[in-house]
């Protein structure tokens, strides 16, 4: 069976779901995965009213169209990071509350238990899993960081520094995890910037502060690894075991004038002047062959989700192109060894 073809709503929040849902079937798509924001998925009616999965997954039925995941990015990145006034522009008013840093991180963990526990009814009400998951129910999503800001940084920043970093990760994600497990979720981090896992070592950095546990992956993403030069291919190989789902998303780098680097140079999205930029999907430098092959041979069977972003192209046009690309490059992997024909019995 192949692997289904979903879209990732975040970047279509503007759009109710009920007029965006059928346009992604029209663009090519198997289903979604739902952000847990715009009205796509509201956590708190999720976890509390039976009704509004029902209608939820009934919305999706109308247009033949699946779930596989939903992601709770921006409630995420409250968990760990230094709380600023940025953060009120993407938190719901109840995590945000007055502002108080430590109690925006601490709601903001209250809600990322809540998502989990609403994927749990949102998952077991999906129309005919007869008691049993199709795909492992899974959270997307961010951390926040409270070191990130020290990355590089003046005065020199100590191993020290950092360790302490990953051990308030560990100590507000560890009870997290705990109830993910109690309620048999996975939480899957998209390795990015500004997290407390951004390249393979912090990766590995943070499953150790997490004291490896289970329920703690990674929703794999090469568009955020490829330009800063760190081997994506080499990142589904190393955490075979903690991929529990998959973005598609294309990034080039190496095509600015040399004006800003790798950090942007406090440019936007879409300067020509940018080192790097998203792309959407067959437009960037990431070899997505190379990544199916290294998917096919950790036996990952998940939905490769399209996370479609990119500042110079139509969305619609693009996501379509995506849908379609993606479909061309995925493959089965063989059942049986090539050359098994030349063998004598």
């Amino acid at each position: 069976m192949p692997r289904p073809v979903t879209l990732f709503t975040g970047q279509w929040a503007d759009m109710p779901l009920v007029k965006l849902a059928p346009l992604v079937k029209k663009m090519g798509y198997d289903g979604v995965e739902l952000a847990c924001w715009g009205d796509h998925f509201d956590v708190d009616a999720a976890a509390s009213d039976k009704k509004y999965v029902q209608e939820k997954w009934q919305l999706l039925a109308d247009h033949e169209l699946t779930c596989c995941a939903i992601s709770n990015h921006l409630v995420g990145q409250a968990v760990c990071d230094r709380i600023d006034e940025r953060h009120k522009a993407i938190l719901p008013p109840d995590v945000w509350g007055d502002g108080d840093a430590e109690g925006v991180r601490r709601r903001a963990a209250d809600k990322l238990v809540t998502t989990a526990k609403a994927a749990r009814e949102f998952f077991d009400a999906k129309p005919g899993r007869k008691g049993q998951d199709d795909f492992p129910a899974v959270v997307n999503g961010f951390t926040g960081s409270s070191i990130w800001h020290s990355i590089y940084a003046f005065p020199p920043t100590s191993q020290e520094y950092w360790e302490a970093g990953f051990a308030d990760f560990g100590r507000r994600f560890g009870p997290i995890l705990e109830a993910y497990e109690k309620l048999n979720v996975n939480f899957g981090l998209e390795v990015h910037p500004t997290e407390i896992a951004f390249d393979i070592a912090s990766a590995e950095r943070a499953v150790q502060a997490v004291k490896g546990h289970r329920r703690f992956g990674f929703n794999y993403d090469p568009s955020h690894l490829g330009y800063q030069g760190v081997d994506y291919v080499k990142f589904i190989r190393t955490f075979a075991k903690r991929i529990y789902h998959v973005h598609m998303k294309d990034v080039w780098w190496g095509h600015g004038d040399g004006t800003a680097g790798v950090f942007g140079g406090h440019t936007t999205f879409g300067d020509a002047r940018r080192h790097w930029d998203f792309r959407s999907l067959g437009h960037g430098d990431i070899l997505f062959e190379d990544i199916i092959v290294a998917l096919n041979d950790i036996g990952y069977r998940g939905p490769l989700s399209v996370e479609w972003e990119d500042i110079r192209m139509d969305r619609v046009h693009g996501a379509t192109e995506a849908a379609a690309f993606v479909r061309k490059v995925d493959f089965p992997p063989s059942a049986q060894a090539f050359d098994a024909a030349f063998e004598k019995k």
